[in-house]
C-alpha cells in the first residue's frame, strides 16, 4: 500500500512539474514575440481579415500587403479552391512577422466554403441522429481537414436553439428545437474537433435562436426573460464552457433584458460580454465578434468607433472589419484619448499570442 502511494504521488508531482514546465515554455515564447511588437501591432494582433481564395493576383498581393503592412493577428477563409488556399496559407505564414491564426466558417466542414471536399451533412440533420458518436467523428474528420489546409480554428458548431420556425439565418444551420439535444450534438461536435487539434468556436452568443432578422441586414431583437435566457438560450454555452471550448463568437442582436441601454448590441455590451460571459459564466478562452461588416452591427456604428466599443466590452479578436486602417487609427486614438487601455491591449495580445503557442505545438506534434 505504501509503495502505491509513493508511485502516485511521484506520478503526481510529475505530471504538476511537466504542466509548470510548460506554462514556463509558454509564457517565454510569448513575451518574447510580444516584446519584437509595436504597440500599433499589437493592436492589429487582434484583427482577423477575411481572404477568399478565388482572388486574382492583384488580390492576392493587396492580401500580402496588409499582412506586412499592419502586421495582422489572423485571416478566416471563405469561398475558394483547396489546393490554392493550401498554398496561400504557406505564403501568407511565410510573410507574416508573427504566425498568423487560420480560420474558417466550415459549419458543415471546409466544403461550406471549399470545392471537391468532403461534403458533410446540416446541423438540422445532424439533430435527427440518434447516436451522437458519429458527430464526434465527423468533427474529426473535420479537424483533420482543416489541418491539412493550415487552419486552427472552425467557427462551429452552431449552439442556436432554433425556438422560432421563422428564423431566416440560423434555420438549418442549428441542431434543432431542443436544449437537450443541441446540447449533446454541439459538445460531440466540439469535442472530435478540439481532440482533433482544431479549435472549436460556439456562436452565436448569447443564443441567435429566437429571431426573425438577419443580422446580415439589420439588428435582430430578442424579448427574452433574463429566465429564459439562463434557462433556454445560454444552456449550450454552458455546458460548452465547462468542457472547455476554445472560442466563443459574440452576435449582434439587442437584448433589453440583458442590457436596457438605449441601441444596445450584444457584440459591443460589456454587461453581456464582460459581466455575464466572462465573469458569471466563467469563460477563459477566446471571444470574437461576429463580422463587423454585418449590417447588424455596422449601421448604427462607425468604422472605427465600433471597434473600440467591442474591445470594452471585452472581445479579445475583432472580425472582418469595413476598414482596417480605419479601425487601427480608431483605437490607436481611443488609447492616446485614455478611452481604451494599452494595458488591456495588450493582455488581450499575449492571449491570442499564447493560442498561437498551443497551435503552433500542435503541428509540430509537441501535444
Amino acid at each position: 500500500m505504501k509503495f502505491n502511494i509513493l508511485i502516485l504521488l511521484i506520478t503526481t508531482n510529475f505530471f504538476i512539474v511537466s504542466a509548470q514546465n510548460k506554462t514556463h515554455s509558454d509564457s517565454l515564447w510569448v513575451d518574447s514575440v510580444f516584446k519584437t511588437l509595436t504597440p500599433e501591432e499589437r493592436i492589429a494582433q487582434l484583427f482577423m481579415i477575411d481572404v477568399s481564395a478565388m482572388g486574382d493576383t492583384v488580390y492576392y498581393q493587396k492580401t500580402i500587403e496588409k499582412i506586412t503592412k499592419y502586421k495582422i493577428g489572423g485571416l478566416v477563409f471563405f469561398k475558394g479552391y483547396p489546393t490554392k488556399q493550401a498554398k496561400w496559407v504557406n505564403t501568407f505564414q511565410q510573410k507574416s512577422k508573427v504566425p498568423l491564426l487560420i480560420a474558417i466558417d466550415g459549419e458543415w466542414g471546409v466544403s461550406m466554403r471549399l470545392d471537391s471536399t468532403p461534403v458533410y451533412p446540416r446541423q438540422i440533420t445532424l439533430g435527427a441522429l440518434q447516436q451522437d458518436s458519429l458527430i464526434y467523428e465527423m468533427g474529426k474528420h473535420i479537424a483533420s481537414e482543416c489541418s491539412r489546409l493550415g487552419i486552427h480554428i472552425n467557427f462551429a458548431p452552431v449552439v442556436d436553439i432554433n425556438s422560432n420556425p421563422n428564423n431566416p439565418v440560423i434555420n438549418s444551420r442549428s441542431f434543432g428545437e431542443s436544449k437537450m439535444n443541441v446540447t449533446r450534438k454541439s459538445l460531440a461536435y466540439m469535442k472530435g474537433m478540439q481532440e482533433g487539434g482544431i479549435i472549436a468556436c460556439a456562436k452565436h452568443f448569447p443564443g441567435h435562436g429566437d429571431t426573425d432578422t438577419d443580422s446580415h441586414y439589420a439588428l435582430p431583437v430578442i424579448l427574452h426573460s433574463v429566465e429564459t435566457i439562463d434557462t433556454l438560450d445560454l444552456f449550450p454555452f454552458k455546458h460548452m464552457i465547462e468542457n472547455h471550448i476554445g472560442s466563443i463568437m459574440v452576435a449582434h442582436l439587442n437584448i433589453p433584458s440583458l442590457d436596457s441601454s438605449k441601441n444596445s448590441i450584444s457584440s459591443l455590451s460589456k454587461p453581456i460580454i464582460t459581466d455575464l460571459l466572462k465573469n458569471k459564466l466563467g469563460f477563459k478562452g477566446l471571444i470574437i465578434t461576429d463580422a463587423l461588416q454585418m449590417k447588424g452591427v455596422s449601421l448604427s456604428n462607425k468604422d472605427g468607433e465600433m471597434e473600440i466599443k467591442a474591445l470594452i466590452a471585452g472581445n479579445d479578436i475583432l472580425l472582418m472589419p469595413n476598414q482596417l486602417d480605419k479601425a487601427i487609427e480608431g483605437v490607436k486614438k481611443a488609447i492616446k484619448e485614455n478611452e481604451l487601455s494599452q494595458t488591456v491591449i495588450d493582455e488581450k495580445c499575449k492571449k491570442i499570442l499564447l493560442a498561437k503557442k498551443s497551435e503552433l505545438e500542435k503541428i509540430n506534434g509537441d501535444k
